[in-house]
């Protein structure tokens, strides 16, 4: 991270035996790691894991201290490719990412990490970005774990819980000589909680050990004949390994009562949501006491057969809560249950929806309805769930969808990459509509109005990829679309040396906003601070004539939207053959004002003279067309009443959160639209001389204001 500081939470590292630590679910994950004699420790940035990568980047002396090596990976690829230091040597090593977009990247690695197994304990930190506030597609990361025959932990969401999951995940892959997956919700990352600590554990086999003394073990090699064995071992070897040390750790739970006529099996994950739909129901209070009987998946692949026929054995019905789809789990339990001729009813995706987030209002309901078929009474006298119908047909309830316009995501306040898609409108307007290729990052927002820009989107760093099949004689080009982060992760060589190499006659766009502004604005290679533990400061630009572009350009300052438009059209016109490739950098602005305001705020409070430049609209110019919000889209642009009799529409306005980034003047002035955008500085600690010029022209305004209101004057008999 360049311009944000964990420093507090690296102190929370330090806690030692018998200390409590206090915060986030991510944060204890990170603590339990060096609780656990973790070797080396490397990852790609993604919500819901970030902070995991930016406390560890921040902690650089504590991981001295430990002997512990820590990398930023470059993809997720490159971290997963990492943990093969463990695959013949004793050591532990740790990965994380976001999935399942970054368990797609780094599934090759994986593949061949799981087929010849490791020595060492390691351990894949997936953060599983589901639901409502996901950015991703609604896939699991389940089906990996099958795939590949990697155990898949999803404990139950609370700190001791978790910290638990990750020392026994390191031991369960020693012992099985596996890599175990640890699957972290939203939910889990974010919980608020606290567990007693222990000592850092040093490594108890360093790198540098196993550096000075090579092991070379060819049957872990994943070559024939040893990749058949492989197979033959993962079924006969590792399999059983795994089950007899989750039997006897007791890694799955069971809570409330011993005997029932029904009980209910879940993920650990989904632990509290279903405590909270059985104390809606009242059938479990606040301690986490239930009426139900519980069987808790902490380790939700491989599964104990034994433990769960145990479970549902002389009940009259099961339900299994999995969130999403498929319902592999509850297909298992099928199987399970008929190969032992246990009749017990099992159901799942019949009373709780196939797909989307499993929250407390549709768990209880599935609850409810489940309970109501096979054991009604434990639901008493309870009235039935309140039908929503009505209340959604209420005419003042739809009243509210025309009033109320929807808010799409977008671009931040201030953002440099805004100009850049007005630019892209304005070319648009001259030349036409174009297919355009996006890309995963903040610029995929482009999709969205005011611009409503873009085609598709393939995967990270894969926007120019994904335009490769429209590389044909055409009177329009492909326009494709890729920040500096996906350039890094995957574009390099998927995207522009694809390009290069075949010849492809399209436009390529990459936003260089100089972070990784996406996943939280770390520090990439192409970042211009200097940062002592990175190498920063590599350019984009160099990067791409390295590999054989010839046709490339770089606008510095993206808020130029004429140079921006400008130089969009000629990529689109040129002639030259092969990709035609623009640079457009200008700094993240959420990352510059976290940067900016505190050095800004500290030289006012030491009296230094400082301006800060705010922009405005003048109302008596302003013609109330609103062009200028349709082509920039800014948050602080807005409309307002105007008392000019002679104006039906509400006037453009700039509100408070005005950074000073200049984009709308800049998009009135290329667009030719009216000039009633004005600069205003705001001068903090103001010299003399300048309060003698706020005084010369405040007497001079007021001068004129007195003489046009004079000559407004109307006489009438």
């Amino acid at each position: 991270m360049a311009e944000r500081s964990f420093a507090r939470e690296v102190e929370d590292l330090k806690l030692g035996e018998g200390d409590i630590f206090r915060g986030e679910g991510i944060l204890a994950i990170t603590k339990a790691l060096l609780q656990s004699g973790v070797s080396y420790v490397g990852g790609y940035q993604g919500s819901p894991i970030s902070h995991l990568m930016d406390v560890l980047a921040d902690a650089k002396d504590v991981m001295q201290d430990l002997g512990v090596h820590f990398e930023t990976s470059a993809s997720e690829a490159a971290a997963a490719a990492m943990l093969s230091a463990s695959v013949m040597y004793p050591v532990r090593g740790a990965v994380t990412w976001k999935s399942t977009a970054g368990t797609n990247v780094a599934s090759d690695a994986l593949s061949n990490l799981s087929s010849g197994g490791v020595t060492g304990g390691a351990l894949i930190i997936i953060g599983e970005d589901y639901g409502e506030g996901s950015s991703i597609m609604q896939e699991r990361s389940h089906a990996y774990a099958m795939k590949s025959q990697m155990w898949l932990l999803n404990p139950r969401p609370n700190l001791p819980s978790i910290v638990q999951a990750v020392e026994e995940g390191f031991e369960l892959s020693e012992v099985s000589n596996t890599p175990v997956m640890l699957q972290v919700g939203i939910r889990s990352c974010h919980v608020h909680g606290q567990f007693v600590a222990k000592d850092n554990q040093r490594p108890a086999y360093t790198l540098k050990q196993a550096l000075e003394n090579p092991i070379r073990d060819v049957n872990r090699i994943v070559l024939p004949p040893a990749s058949f064995m492989h197979e033959k071992e993962k079924l006969e070897k590792r399999w059983p390994a795994a089950v007899d040390f989750i039997r006897k750790r007791q890694l799955n739970e069971y809570f409330g009562p011993s005997e029932g006529e029904v009980g209910i099996i879940l993920l650990g994950g989904m632990y509290n949501g279903v405590l909270r739909a059985l104390q809606q129901l009242g059938l479990a209070d606040v301690y986490g006491n239930s009426a139900v009987p519980l069987y808790v998946l902490n380790v939700a692949y491989p599964l104990v057969d034994d433990q769960i026929a145990e479970f549902c054995a002389n009940k009259k019905a099961v339900l299994m809560v999995e969130e999403g789809a498929p319902e592999y789990i509850e297909q298992s339990l099928n199987t399970i249950l008929r190969r032992r001729d246990i009749q017990t009813k099992v159901a799942g995706k019949d009373v709780l929806p196939m797909g989307g987030e499993y929250t407390a209002p549709v768990l209880m309901k599935g609850i409810k309805n489940f309970l109501e078929v096979h054991q009604r009474v434990l639901l008493g006298n309870q009235p039935p769930l309140p039908d929503p119908t009505p209340i959604l047909n209420d005419p003042k309830i739809k009243a509210l969808a025309e009033v109320v316009p929807p808010r799409p995501p977008g671009f931040c306040i201030g953002c440099p990459e805004r100009p850049i898609f007005a630019a892209l409108k304005m070319v648009e307007s001259e030349l036409g509509q174009h297919h355009i290729s996006g890309d995963i990052g903040c610029h995929l927002f482009s999709i969205l109005p005011p611009f409503n820009i873009g085609s598709t989107t393939m995967g990270y760093g894969l926007g120019p990829a994904a335009a490769s099949a429209f590389n044909v004689e055409a009177d329009k080009r492909v326009i494709s679309v890729m920040g500096d982060g996906g350039f890094w992760h995957n574009g390099l060589a998927t995207s522009v040396g694809n390009a290069v190499f075949n010849k492809q006659d399209g436009v390529i766009l990459v936003v260089d906003n100089y972070y990784s502004a996406a996943t939280g604005g770390q520090d990439i290679p192409s970042s211009r601070a200097l940062n002592p533990r990175r190498k920063t400061n590599n350019s984009i630009v160099n990067a791409v004539k390295g590999i054989g572009a010839t046709w490339v350009r770089q606008i510095d300052r993206t808020y130029d939207v004429a140079k921006m438009r400008d130089t969009l059209r000629e990529a689109l016109t040129s002639k030259e053959p092969g990709p035609k490739i623009i640079v457009a950098s200008s700094e993240c602005m959420l990352n510059k004002q976290r940067r900016v305001k505190p050095q800004f705020a500290k030289a006012v409070k030491d009296g230094k003279r400082m301006v800060k430049e705010r922009f405005g609209v003048d109302e008596d110019v302003c013609t109330g067309d609103h062009a200028c919000i349709r082509l920039s889209g800014c948050p602080s642009l807005s409309v307002k009443h105007t008392d000019d009799p002679l104006k039906d529409d509400p006037v453009a306005a700039i509100d408070n959160n005005c950074v000073g980034c200049g984009n709308c003047g800049e998009v009135s002035e290329a667009a030719v639209l009216c000039p009633s955008f004005y600069r205003a500085d705001i001068i903090h600690n103001p010299t003399g001389w300048d309060r003698f010029v706020a005084r010369m022209r405040s007497g001079i305004i007021g001068w004129l204001q007195a003489r046009r209101r004079a000559g407004r004057i109307v006489f009438s008999d």
